[in-house]
Parts: structure tokens; C-alpha cells; sequence
């Protein structure tokens, strides 16, 4: 087994055994450092002794071994813990998947969207504190500290390791879908660093959200979600220059554009529209699919872009689609049109000095034959973002804009 696939298989793993100790024994917080100690043997022993026959009960055992042996030292339960520490694991363990469980419970309403995220990858995902601080660009202790009052909220709110009802339910998978859909954006554009995209995380989320698709393959958000990612993952190695100067979406060599997964996200996204409902991964899914259905950027149908960010807008409001509606409206309709709709976002503190309200205007200034006022743009929106990738090309955008005639 090469070392990606081991890798692999220990993060598919992670959850299920976690899930299967939570269950037996209760106490996330002490079960989850328990798993972690387990998947620490694993990649210690596992390539020198070679895999055992069932990794999965390999790692129920020795995570089980690990929390009893937590359990003894703590001197204020010694009674319970004895009686826990008396207990046998069985050697045939119930092949159940409790990833999606983990899931709600990892998306408790009690915790910030921070910490959501965080717990996601530290339980779920199978990532140490020290990679997911590495992500998100934060100090390790912060990260640790982060998950630590992750973990605290949720065992003060006295969780039980099921799926909520009703209502319940479907709002926590909501939250769920945001998450993952947040550790994808991270993972293909990384909000701060000096690389434009974090492959680790978006693969991550892909593979977390298939396995939500396969325990609810009947949710058409779930299916849209998925596609949403698959197609766009596709475009991942077109997206930057092998210097790693980011590349726009128009000047992007499309053969190198992952077919497989254009293939899977179109088929996701037929099956997703079929549905009853419509929501607003569905349609963000749907557009990704209208420009992988173009040869080149030349041949995008804009109108159908614009008539799905229309309709995204209106079941959806968010500043960041109206500043795509834009986008397609200006190709639709000229730049005149995509501007006069961006001056509705200037009241909109949620946009106040944001970069990409300031790039798109700035491009849309440039399509317009204003290149003074693109060059002031592209200028404000490079000081603006805390990607070095988007600063280095908003800088060469201004640069061109600057030498242009007429500016």
C-alpha cells in the first residue's frame, strides 16, 4: 500500500472508530483523543509490522485500551472507571459508519462557525491540530485551544450520539453542507498564504461530502454540494502558472481541466435538478456545469449564467452572488449594465472594502475603456486581499492598466 492510500484509508477510518467508541462509551472529548492516539500507533506500526487483518478493529481495540487506560488515572471516578476499564472489547466489531453522526454532532448550534470547522477535520477528518493550524494560518496553541472549548461546549450541552428529528435535523444538515462547502472554498482559494490553493483541504471536503452523498443520496442539496465541488476541482491545475501566478477562469487551458470529474459533477447535477426542490448548491452546481460545457470561454451561454445567478439571488440573497450576477450580466449586457448593478453593493458593509468587489469593478472598468479608474481598482483591491497569489496578479492587472493608452 503506498503511502497516500494509507493515509487514506486511516482517514476514512478516523470516524467510524470514533463513532463506534462514542457509542460504547460516551464522552467524546476523551473517546476522540483516544481514536487520535490509535491512528498515531497505526502509522508508526502498521508500515513496519505490516496491516492488519482488520484495521478497523485494530484500531477500535487499541483506541478502547487507550480511553480505559485514561479512564483509571482519573482518581475522582475511580469506581465507574474500574467497572469501564472492566469491560471487553469484542473482536468482531459492527461494521457501522457513524460518519455522518459525527458530523451533526461536530456541527453542534452551540459552536461558531470556527470551531465547527475545526472539530469537522480534527474528528471527522482525521487531521492533527497542527495541520489544520498550518491551514488556516494560525498558531498551533490557538488551534488546540479552539478545539479544546469545541469539545467542552459540546459535552456542556449534553449531546446524545444520534441523528436529531424532524425539523432538528434537517437545519443541522444545513450546517453540516456549510461547513464542508467552507472547507472546500478554503482548500481552492485560500483566503491568506502565499499559495492560491490548499489541495489538502478541498480534496478533504470532497471526500467527507461523498460520504454524506452516500448515506443521503436522496437530498438533492447533498447531491448539489458535491457536484459543486467536483467541477470545480476539475479546474484546480489550469488555475495557476507552474510559478504558481494565478490564472482567470477566460485565459484557463480548459484541456487540462479534469474530464473524469466534470463527467461525475454533470451527471450529479442532472440528478440533482430532477428533484422537487431547489436550493442553492443545486444552482451554484448548475452553473459550474454551464461553463465545463464550454469549449472555450468564448462559447460560456452567459444568458443561462445570468438566468441561474438570477435565480440563486432571489431563493439565496448574498452580496457575493449579486457580484457574480455582475459578472454575467456585464457579458450579457455590457460592462455599463455589470456596473450599474455593483453600485448596489456599495451600502453594503458586508462589501466595504472588500477585494473582489473592487477586482470585478476594476475589470469591469477595464472592459469599459476606463483604464485609469481599473488601474485605481485593481491597485486598492492588491492592498485589499491577504492572498500573495491574487495580490501578485491584481498588481500585474494595475501594472497593465497603468502602461495602457489613455490611462
Amino acid at each position: 500500500m503506498t503511502a497516500p492510500d494509507f493515509e487514506d484509508l486511516l482517514r476514512a477510518l478516523t470516524p467510524q472508530v470514533l463513532g463506534t467508541l462514542v457509542r460504547r462509551y460516551g464522552r467524546f472529548e476523551g473517546c476522540e483523543d483516544a481514536v487520535q492516539e490509535a491512528v498515531l500507533a497505526a502509522t508508526v506500526q502498521w508500515p513496519s509490522e505490516g496491516m492488519p487483518d482488520n484495521p478497523h478493529g485494530w484500531l477500535v481495540t487499541v483506541a478502547a485500551r487507550r480511553l480505559i487506560d485514561q479512564l483509571r488515572r482519573d482518581r475522582a471516578r475511580r469506581e465507574r472507571e474500574s467497572a469501564t476499564a472492566a469491560e471487553v472489547v469484542p473482536p468482531e466489531v459492527p461494521d457501522t459508519d457513524d460518519t455522518l453522526v459525527l458530523l451533526f454532532l461536530c456541527c453542534h448550534p452551540t459552536l461558531t462557525a470556527a470551531s465547527r470547522t475545526a472539530l469537522t477535520l480534527r474528528a471527522v477528518g482525521g487531521l492533527t491540530t497542527a495541520e489544520i493550524a498550518r491551514a488556516f494560518l494560525v498558531p498551533e496553541a490557538t488551534m488546540a485551544a479552539r478545539i479544546s472549548r469545541a469539545k467542552q461546549r459540546i459535552r456542556a450541552a449534553g449531546s446524545s450520539f444520534a441523528l436529531p428529528d424532524g425539523a432538528e435535523r434537517e437545519e443541522r444538515l444545513r450546517v453540516v453542507l456549510h461547513v464542508l462547502y467552507l472547507i472546500f472554498n478554503e482548500g481552492y482559494t485560500a483566503t491568506s498564504g502565499p499559495e492560491l490553493h490548499r489541495p489538502d483541504l478541498a480534496r478533504e471536503a470532497i471526500r467527507l461530502t461523498r460520504t454524506v452523498h452516500a448515506q443521503l443520496p436522496g437530498d438533492d442539496e447533498v447531491t448539489g454540494l458535491l457536484a459543486l465541488m467536483l467541477l470545480t476541482h476539475a479546474r484546480r491545475e489550469a488555475r495557476t502558472t507552474p510559478a504558481g501566478d494565478l490564472v482567470p477562469l477566460d485565459e484557463q487551458d480548459r484541456k487540462t481541466w479534469d474530464r473524469a470529474l466534470i463527467d461525475e459533477g454533470v451527471a450529479l447535477v442532472e440528478a440533482a435538478l430532477a428533484g422537487p426542490t431547489l436550493g442553492p448548491y443545486q444552482l451554484q452546481a448548475a452553473i459550474a456545469a454551464t461553463h465545463a460545457d464550454a469549449a472555450t470561454a468564448e462559447e460560456t451561454n452567459w444568458p443561462q449564467v445570468h438566468a441561474l445567478y438570477l435565480i440563486l439571488e432571489r431563493i439565496a440573497p448574498n452580496p457575493m452572488v449579486t457580484l457574480n450576477r455582475a459578472i454575467a450580466l456585464a457579458e450579457t449586457d455590457g460592462p455599463a449594465a455589470g456596473l450599474a448593478l455593483l453600485s448596489a453593493l456599495d451600502g453594503d458593509g458586508r462589501m466595504a472594502g472588500h477585494h473582489r468587489l473592487l477586482s470585478v469593478r476594476a475589470h469591469l472598468l477595464e472592459k469599459a475603456g476606463d483604464p485609469a479608474g481599473a488601474h485605481e481598482h485593481y491597485r486598492r483591491a492588491a492592498k485589499a486581499t491577504a492572498s500573495l497569489a491574487e495580490r501578485r496578479y491584481l498588481e500585474a492587472r494595475a501594472s497593465r492598466t497603468r502602461q495602457a493608452p489613455g490611462s
